[in-house]
């Protein structure tokens, strides 16, 4: 059997099919690579943690930083759709342009059941893309990921695992700090 190439698709491509609403809030894909990708399904454990954030940095908004729930940030090949962000403060709240990578302050994903993918895909997405701060919430094996330092070849210089009982402040927020235990049940 031949196989054949797959068609990469852009960001303005993948955009503009959600304009124009060939893609919708009901197909749950990001663009992963130049890859419609479909998205893990969330359990309720992690709906309790992405509210959990939420509280924990809601604080933010008053000037530091926009926070962002599952939405994409646009990379060069990619529009990933992280469960949690913090972005470089807006007046707009990106109305007219999505954020981009050097508007990240730091990103999370929550992982249940995407561990190895949020580790091995996103995680060397992001770094490729020099998001200064990446944090898996690992659900899984109870701690917080925390990548910082992003290389060119796709890896974070600095990665430290948090349990319990450890606190952490973002780099680029350092007055907020969050104690590991408020995040992993």
């Amino acid at each position: 059997m031949v196989k054949l190439p797959r068609f990469r698709w852009t960001v303005d491509q993948y955009r503009k099919m959600i304009e124009c609403g060939v893609l919708s809030d009901s197909h749950d894909v990001e663009l992963i690579r130049g890859e419609i990708i479909p998205k893990m399904s969330k359990g309720d454990l992690h709906a309790w943690c992405i509210k959990v954030l939420i509280r924990l940095f809601g604080g933010l908004s008053t000037g530091q930083a926009t926070l962002s729930v599952q939405d994409p940030i646009y990379l060069a090949d990619s529009a990933p759709e992280p469960d949690f962000a913090l972005f470089r403060y807006r007046d707009d709240s990106y109305k007219h342009a999505g954020p981009r990578a050097a508007d990240a302050l730091l990103v999370i994903e929550v992982a249940d059941s995407s561990v190895d993918y949020d580790r091995e895909v996103k995680g060397s997405l992001y770094a490729e893309n020099e998001i200064a701060e990446y944090w898996i919430v690992n659900l899984v094996d109870h701690c917080l990921e925390v990548h910082r330092q992003p290389q060119p070849g796709g890896a974070y210089a600095d990665v430290r695992t948090l349990r319990p009982g450890d606190s952490i402040s973002p780099t680029l927020l350092p007055a907020v700090s969050v104690g590991v235990a408020d995040v992993i049940p």
